[in-house]
């Protein structure tokens, strides 16, 4: 998949990497530097590493008084200059320089998910008037006028079918396995897909009102407000600047040695910090590419252990999204069970519903590549199939198509047929040769993991939700069976997003699970997004923070379980660096450490920082 390729592209840190390898060897020739090098190796480092550090710290003061890590480190580096300490200046412009690398390698590179979306937006309409049919750009459509939409073709914009009968494919708005019928009356969305008749249309919503235009700005908007997390050296810059300037001054005042001065400013740059955090998102996210997820944005983690709701989309993502035939029941005694499931299969040989494709694809797994054939088949849009088998008229469809041709429905029948649409069923009628016979049940079905993963979710502290764009009675039959107590059936994208920002505002974060175009807004806004990557469409994936690559949410619980312990890493690694700091300031301060020497034992604390977060790439929680 193109767009999971697009996730590993580095972009300009190729460049960054190779001045960091000539600084480091800039470093190590430093260290062994004699009459072979007239210059100090250690101005490369200076140079590439520093000069960056110090022209960003003034632009920040100069242009917005803003004080980050990067003024105390640009102070250090230059007092040390001053003093001829340009090992010390060196190696604390390197290490800065390293953990900057490190968290730009976290950073996802602008993506073109609102892009795609534009892309699915009809760019013809082919309008009805008195001359006949004119082929139009879609953007000229009027509020009102008349548009005749072919089997196959995008709906240009949103209207009202004025005639013919079809089924519409709705998932790119609301996410739904199978597609709709639609007749005379009913209202049909810009961007759905007309899939067999052709049909009359009246446009009510055009341009920048219609759906699809709709769902584009959502995205916009959600990304818009997403806010991002500050680094902590960079929270609290202000308060290590003033401290370290303060015992500095000090310091030279009462001692009259600069040099403690400087090597006060040396060992409280923020190296560690810089690097507590990034360092344990690094190895976090290779342990989750082990198992399946690929992070797309570099705080993805540190968000995901603040999410107190985790919300699913149904279809796809619980489900496996295609349909499958869970009951056959037959209402006449000369035609079996598996008599009625052979002639519904047989009518839908041809049939290019999913439906149709379903049972087809379920009578031939249960029993063997039978052969099926039929003769005179027709496709009625709106309704099912009519095909004669072995000499017998078949009907194979909804309601409406025995309606169409005065079948009644036995009771018994209708009474049974309910109980499985009441469970969240899709039910397919069939009659045989003029007398309604029986039906079959189709439902989508949940993955065998399912279950087992939204217990663990629960135990983790996380209650799940479901936001989807099914029918009532088919999301509540789901949600029973997982133990979701919280249901929200038929959403549009705007309502998933509304979802979210509700539970926002009440404190309680969001991670956002889906798989549909309909589920890019949604996966957006919330405080993590996690798209399915291999069912997914690109665009669920390029609105999201992670991947799930091989579709097996039984991960899950893995991933919320690694953001949690990345987080108790991160705070690890900032006592144990801070602690190492302040034994250093006080050596500094008596006059025990010069900046060279000040500079090695305070860096030791990053040496630590990074061993202390190796240990997340093998990381797994414990069972039980």
């Amino acid at each position: 998949m193109e767009t999971l390729q697009n996730m590993l592209d580095w972009g300009g840190t190729k460049k960054d990497i190779t001045f960091l390898a000539i600084s480091g060897i800039a470093l190590l020739a430093s260290i062994l530097k004699g009459s072979f090098f007239p210059i100090d190796p250690a101005w490369v480092a200076i140079i590439l590493c520093g000069i960056p550090i110090v022209l960003e710290a003034v632009i920040g003061l100069v242009t917005a008084f803003d004080i980050k890590a990067d003024v105390l480190v640009s102070l250090a580096l230059i007092a040390s200059i001053i003093i001829g300490e340009d090992f010390a200046a060196g190696e604390v412009a390197f290490i800065m320089q390293l953990g900057a690398l490190l968290e730009d390698l976290t950073v996802a590179k602008a993506r073109a998910g609102i892009e795609k979306l534009v892309h699915l937006t009809p760019r013809t309409a082919r309008i009805l008037s008195g001359e006949g049919e004119t082929i139009l750009p879609a953007e000229q459509v009027q509020v009102g006028d008349l548009l005749r939409v072919l089997p196959g073709e995008t709906i240009p914009v949103d209207g009202v079918i004025r005639a013919g009968e079809t089924s519409i494919n709705q998932a790119v708005m609301t996410g739904e396995s199978m597609p709709v019928d639609k007749g005379v009356g009913d209202e049909v969305s810009s961007g759905t897909v007309n899939q067999f008749g052709s049909f009359d249309m009246e446009a009510t919503r055009v341009g920048e009102d219609s759906s699809i235009q709709r769902m584009i700005r959502l995205v916009q908007s959600a990304d818009a407000q997403k806010a991002k997390i500050v680094g902590l050296a960079d929270r609290w810059a202000t308060w290590i600047v003033v401290i370290a300037l303060t015992a500095a001054a000090l310091t030279w005042l009462i001692s009259g040695e600069i040099i403690r001065a400087v090597t006060i400013l040396v060992v409280f740059c923020p190296c560690a910090l810089v690097l507590a955090t990034p360092t344990a998102i690094m190895a976090a996210i290779g342990n989750a590419t082990k198992h399946g997820f690929l992070v797309r944005e570099g705080d993805a983690l540190e968000r995901l252990a603040t999410v107190q709701k985790i919300a699913f989309d149904k279809t796809g993502t619980l489900t496996f999204g295609t349909p499958k035939v869970v009951a056959i029941q037959s209402v006449l005694p000369a035609v079996s069970n598996d008599a009625l499931y052979y002639y519904a299969a047989c009518a839908e040989t041809w049939s290019e519903h999913p439906l149709g494709k379903a049972i087809v694809s379920g009578f031939k797994t249960q029993f063997g590549n039978a052969t099926l054939s039929s003769t005179g088949f027709q496709m009625l849009p709106g309704q099912g199939v009519c095909a004669t088998v072995q000499g017998k008229q078949i009907l194979a469809g909804n309601l409406r198509l025995l309606q169409e041709h005065h079948l009644p429905l036995p009771q018994e029948m209708q009474l049974a047929a309910q109980g499985y649409i009441n469970n969240g069923c899709t039910v397919t009628y069939v009659a045989v040769d003029g007398q309604a016979a029986g039906f079959l049940a189709l439902s989508d079905t949940l993955r065998p993991t399912a279950v087992q993963t939204i217990g663990q979710i629960k135990k983790l502290g996380a209650d799940p939700v479901l936001l989807t764009g099914d029918h009532e009675n088919a999301a509540r039959y789901i949600a029973q069976q997982l133990g979701i107590l919280e249901v929200y059936p038929n959403c549009l994208p705007e309502e998933k997003l509304q979802h979210i920002e509700d539970y926002a505002q009440a404190g309680k974060p969001v991670c956002m699970i889906g798989d549909g175009i309909n589920d890019a807004p949604a996966l957006k806004k919330a405080q993590v997004g996690i798209a399915m990557g291999g069912i997914g469409s690109d665009i669920a994936v390029d609105a999201a923070d992670i991947a799930l690559v091989n579709d097996d949410i039984k991960q899950l619980p893995h991933l919320l379980s690694l953001s949690k312990r990345m987080m108790r890493t991160i705070k690890t690694n900032l006592t144990l660096s801070m602690t190492l700091n302040f034994v250093a300031i006080i050596l500094a301060i008596t006059g025990i450490l010069n900046p060279v020497v000040g500079a090695l034992v305070h860096n030791a604390g990053s040496v630590v920082v990074i061993f202390n977060s190796a240990w997340l790439l093998k990381w797994r929680k414990k069972a039980g």
